[in-house]
């Protein structure tokens, strides 16, 4: 006799464990950022309900979440991170028992709750990375005085695919803030040595090519500081910066063949040089390439002054011509 099965009625093989239930997170806010998070957090494995003061007429969310109160919402949830701004911060405080003991992961501006467990970090990712761009390899900063709730963050961000650098207690909070105000940070050891290069190279020639023969030699050749001189200082920089971009590579295999392995730490400065070997050599690239744009001015700025010269030569001698046939 067949045994009849309701469809809705999932059966399992005897022995074999239930599905683990996919970790609930809240999100306070529901404006892009919030939005932006909750597909990513939703796309990796993980439910996610939202806390709006307005639950009904908030706007159109990523499918798969749920929107409640804030007050429901921070009941369902161990980790919330906090997702609008300083300004609105003033539910926090009337939330306060419902945030109690939990992990509160404030992605804008830092606040102490009572009793909750506050977290500042991944203020590096827009909304825009979090919906659209890759986050393999990308690099956050965490800052907390709980290791139990940095340690809670951390995991949840490795499983997003981000790098983790922890930047201390919660003192470090405006340190981490203002990491997004800061311009191209990867670029400033780069930039620094390559504009003192130059500088000193170009004060050099200055000196030995136009200062010394005016001195020496009373010759004015001024003009050439733009053009002449500039298209020397280039190629001498880009040489540079191009060693510089493969030397710390080399320095690094020698330290390794000295200390017999390739797992042990690099000193800080040589771990930092390396890391600013690709802008190096972009910068090389780029001074590079102004040589060149500078080596076909200069027979072009040659060629217009001769053909000047030469126009004045002849309207000379039209001139001497003229006198002449006037006598």
């Amino acid at each position: 006799m067949a045994t009849e099965v309701n469809p809705g009625i999932f059966l399992r093989p005897l022995g074999m464990e239930p599905p683990p239930e996919r970790e609930l997170l809240c999100i306070f806010g529901t404006g892009d950022l919030g939005r932006s998070l909750g597909q990513r957090l939703l796309q990796t494995g993980y439910r996610v309900v939202y806390g709006s003061r307005r639950p009904q007429s908030c706007g159109p969310l990523p499918p798969g979440a749920q929107v409640l109160s804030h007050t429901e919402a921070a009941q369902l949830a161990s980790l919330i991170f906090i997702c609008v701004h300083r300004e609105h911060y003033d539910f926090l405080e009337t939330l306060a028992p419902q945030l109690k003991g939990k992990v509160n992961m404030f992605i804008m501006r830092a606040m102490l709750v009572p009793g909750a467990l506050v977290v500042k970090g991944l203020n590096t990712l827009s909304a825009w990375v979090l919906l659209n761009g890759p986050l393999a390899g990308k690099q956050v900063f965490l800052c907390g005085d709980s290791a139990e709730a940095k340690q809670a963050v951390r995991e949840l961000a490795t499983r997003l695919g981000l790098s983790v650098l922890d930047r201390g207690s919660l003192s470090a909070a405006r340190e981490v803030e203002d990491f997004p105000l800061q311009l191209f940070p990867e670029w400033r050891l780069p930039l620094c040595i390559a504009t003192g290069l130059t500088a000193f190279f170009f004060f050099y020639l200055l000196i030995r090519d136009i200062i010394y023969a005016y001195v020496e030699q009373d010759k004015d050749i001024s003009f050439r500081i733009m053009v002449s001189l500039a298209n020397k200082v280039f190629p001498i920089v880009s040489l540079i910066m191009l060693s510089l971009c493969y030397l710390p590579g080399v320095m690094a295999a020698i330290l390794q063949l000295y200390r017999g392995t390739k797992y042990s730490r690099f000193p800080d400065w040589l771990d930092r040089w390396m890391l600013c070997r690709k802008q190096l050599g972009l910068l090389a690239l780029a001074l590079a390439f102004l040589h060149v744009l500078y080596t076909f001015i200069i027979p072009i700025r040659y060629a217009v002054r001769h053909k000047l010269i030469s126009t004045v030569v002849d309207e000379v001698g039209f001139l001497r011509y003229v006198f002449q046939q006037s006598r």
